[in-house]
């Protein structure tokens, strides 16, 4: 997986949770969005990337790639919990789930920066 890969596996999870929140099936379990080393981006940090773990960028990466992960598992919980909420509030541009993703998506270009 390249940097742009990593940016686009790590964007799917957008469209997951917000499919979710219209249709809370049971599909997502909060035990295993939490989970950061599961997702394709999760299995690249902790495999093939491990190769740049010399850069800070890669530490950082994978520090708010783990937050990011229990902001998304957060929506999950609040969408299985039976509460209304709006993907706006759940997913939109200032929640939680947002800025984390906001910061994984700008700590993997400062690697990629970094490492070419």
């Amino acid at each position: 997986m390249d940097f742009d890969e990593a940016i686009k596996a790590h964007s799917s999870w957008k469209l997951k949770l917000s499919s979710y929140l219209r249709k809370p099936d049971g599909s997502l379990k909060v035990s295993e969005v939490q989970v950061d080393n599961k997702c394709q981006l999760g299995q690249w940090i902790y495999g093939e990337g491990m190769k740049y773990s010399s850069l800070p960028e890669y530490q950082t990466l994978k520090n708010e790639h783990a937050k990011f992960h229990k902001a998304a598992a957060n929506v999950v919980m609040k969408a299985d919990s039976g509460q209304n909420v709006s993907e706006e509030t759940a997913i939109g541009g200032t929640s939680d789930f947002s800025v984390a993703s906001s910061t994984v998506v700008s700590a993997i270009m400062s690697m990629k920066r970094k490492a070419v």
